[in-house]
């Protein structure tokens, strides 16, 4: 029998057993299986020196059981960091004129939106965003010009009616194309 039929046939013949084990020492099923399938993962990096254990079922489980209580002593630390921490601070704003604005910036394009979002939501300066993007300044600038002319047309046709139109910036080159999809497309 090679070592990874052997691997196979454990998997198949005590799998469910160790994660009953396990579910009693973690006291969560989800937990009890990650655990396993760890143990069995680290077996298979090495299934030579496995298939030479004399009882792999009880290695399996001794790793299984030492992985939970890794696991645990770590998010217990981090508990224990939180709780010191106190509570994340409210992000989540959930008022009309906020929701439009996640919605309307969600129809940009990728690269304007990360843009506007790291400029003006997050405050880097400009040559910070280009840094963090791994584009130019140059590249960023125009996002931004693009990305604000798009974002008014959106934020304006909020404000009128629901449906998407079709138009240009106001004193700009730039033209919008709303589609089905709701994407729009910004062209200089």
């Amino acid at each position: 029998m090679s070592d990874g039929d052997l691997i196979s046939e454990l998997y198949a013949g005590c799998f469910r057993r160790l994660v009953v084990q396990l579910y009693a020492v973690t006291g969560d099923l989800t937990e009890a299986q990650e655990a396993v399938q760890e143990a069995f993962t680290r077996a298979l990096v090495s299934p030579r020196r496995f298939a030479a254990l004399e009882n792999p079922e009880a290695w399996l489980r001794r790793v299984a059981v030492n992985w939970a209580r890794s696991r645990y002593r770590r998010r217990r630390v981090l508990d224990g960091l939180l709780r010191r921490i106190g509570p994340p601070p409210a992000v989540a704003d959930h008022s009309p004129e906020h929701l439009v604005l996640l919605a309307a910036l969600r129809v940009l394009p990728e690269g304007q939106r990360h843009a506007l979002a790291l400029h003006y939501l997050v405050d880097l300066p400009v040559d910070e965003v280009a840094a963090t993007l791994g584009v130019s300044s140059g590249t960023v600038k125009s996002r931004l010009s693009r990305g604000r002319v798009a974002l008014a047309a959106l934020l304006a046709d909020t404000d009128t009616s629901d449906a998407p139109r079709t138009g240009t910036g106001t004193g700009t080159k730039c033209a919008t194309d709303a589609t089905e999809t709701g994407r729009i497309d910004v062209r200089s």
